[in-house]
């Protein structure tokens, strides 16, 4: 077993937060709700929304039996409303392929709408405790420091990082279950990516990022999001209105929350090109 191991599950049992996806009584569809839900969104953002969801769709069939555009309605503003899409047609495909239940093989949860390889195994791992290599921002960051040795891991997972993180999962199970989800709270909370908590680290003596002396980043400049006057910012805005209104939207509704014209003309297109809005017979917009 990796020195590791023992100090951050040790940790993670002692310091874990109580997320209603991560409780004893959880099901297989609350966790992939909350892995959809959670990717580039925090902590924060998901927990309402994830409540409401759960309330309304308790199981995929639930959802299954709604039409899209009440999916997109309630994802509300999460941002990147086109996971709604892909959580809908990820509950249709369970009826159809699984009776209705979320399928505990990482190849079934693989073939599903709108997930991929980080989301099947997170489901695998943290619905049903199975033994998968776990890779989401916070884990490769936890593990580029502390194995190593650099601050920030690339932009994108290599072939060497994952074998090194499949060298470090515990062969136990259940373990390596519990490992996955801890080495995430720890990138969560501790080894954060700017102003890591080091001093409350359980592996500080054993992080080679540490030992080396905290060198600085030094790979491909990072991309920073911006959103004013973009075209996600004008695409949320569109989306709005549809998303509040009771029935089908006129344009001039539209034109007055985006005044350029070009902007909200290409917006409007992508959102009905994506599936997010439909135009109707009378002109108006709604939601699909």
């Amino acid at each position: 077993m990796s020195a590791l191991h023992e100090p951050v599950l040790r940790w993670y049992a002692a310091a874990q937060r109580d997320l209603p996806w991560r409780r004893p009584e959880a099901s297989p569809w609350s966790v992939l709700v909350s892995e959809l839900m959670l990717q580039q969104t925090p902590v924060a953002r998901v927990l309402p929304v994830h409540e409401q969801w759960l309330e309304r769709w308790p199981t995929p069939a639930d959802l299954a039996a709604e039409p899209t555009g009440e999916a997109v309605r309630m994802w509300g503003r999460l941002g990147y409303p086109r996971r709604a899409l892909r959580l809908h047609a990820a509950a249709q495909a369970i009826v159809e392929r699984h009776d209705g239940e979320v399928p505990d093989d990482h190849a079934a949860l693989l073939a599903l709408p709108g997930v991929g390889e980080y989301t099947a195994a997170a489901v695998a791992s943290f619905a049903f405790g199975r033994r998968h290599v776990v890779l989401d921002t916070n884990v490769r960051r936890v593990l580029a420091r502390t194995v190593g040795g650099v601050e920030l891991p690339a932009q994108h997972v290599t072939r060497a990082e994952r074998e090194a993180a499949a060298e470090l999962l515990p062969d136990d199970e259940a373990t390596a279950a519990t490992w996955a989800v801890a080495t995430m709270e720890l990138g969560a909370l501790v080894c954060t990516a700017t102003r890591p908590r080091c001093g409350e680290c359980p592996v500080a003596s054993l992080c080679a990022w540490r030992a080396a002396g905290h060198p600085a980043y030094d790979g491909p400049p990072r991309k920073v999001q911006t959103w004013a006057g973009t075209d996600r910012q004008c695409r949320g805005r569109l989306l709005a209105v549809l998303r509040d209104a009771d029935g089908p939207v006129h344009l001039s509704r539209l034109e007055a929350v985006w005044a350029e014209e070009a902007q909200r003309v290409r917006c409007l297109a992508g959102l009905v090109e994506d599936g997010l809005a439909v135009r109707t017979d009378a002109g108006t917009y709604a939601l699909p």
